[in-house]
């Protein structure tokens, strides 16, 4: 079983992630897919959506927790070690920050700055994040030129990978491949050289 540890190498137990983004961009999908390779790699998880209105566009969450130990709770993420953000247009929605903790890690697909984003979700905070508990990374882009759509979820989960260690990039390609199984080759080949292109960027 793989040793799950935080960004300073301290041990951890179990990582709460939620996910935010939009009906339509694979919110859920990603959520469930990093569950399956967590327990790929030997881990227990799992994955479940918030239900809400569910439509085109709409803001939705979802959420996953991967464990060293079996996993008892069954309710929503309230305070996320990780906070998966897949559309930028939700950065000032208090509800993306809300439960965040002082080492709560921002994975945020974005073409701002760093800095920009980081003023952004302070101000839904009492407290000032370090810019450090900020990764972002323009998974549109990515996506668009590799994927041809701007479908983000299995790009900005290589990042994930990268960033935490949380899943290898073994079990995440492996799972990415047998999600999208029915969908044909050129689905899973382009999603699978997605996912290795922001986990090595």
């Amino acid at each position: 079983m793989r040793k799950l540890t935080t960004n300073n190498n301290s041990p951890r137990t179990t990582w709460q992630i939620r996910f935010h983004g939009r009906g339509g961009q694979g919110v859920v999908t990603g959520a469930e897919i990093i569950a399956i390779a967590a327990f790929k790699d030997g881990l227990y998880a799992q994955a479940f959506p918030f239900f809400g209105v569910e439509r085109t566009g709409a803001p939705i969450q979802a959420f996953a927790r991967v464990s060293q130990e079996p996993i008892i709770v069954r309710e929503q993420v309230y305070n996320p070690d990780i906070i998966v953000i897949q559309d930028a247009t939700l950065l000032s929605n208090p509800v993306v920050t809300a439960g965040a903790k002082t080492d709560t890690l921002f994975l945020v697909n974005t073409a701002k700055e760093r800095g920009e984003v980081v003023s952004t979700l302070s101000a839904n905070k009492q407290f000032k994040l370090n810019p450090e508990q900020v990764v972002t990374i323009d998974a549109t882009d990515i996506a668009l030129k590799i994927i041809g759509r701007n479908i983000v979820n299995t790009v900005i989960l290589g990042a994930l990978a990268k960033k935490t260690s949380l899943v290898s990039l073994r079990a995440l390609t492996e799972t990415v491949t047998e999600k999208f199984s029915g969908k044909g080759e050129k689905i899973i080949t382009s999603n699978v050289a997605a996912v290795t292109a922001a986990y090595e960027q």
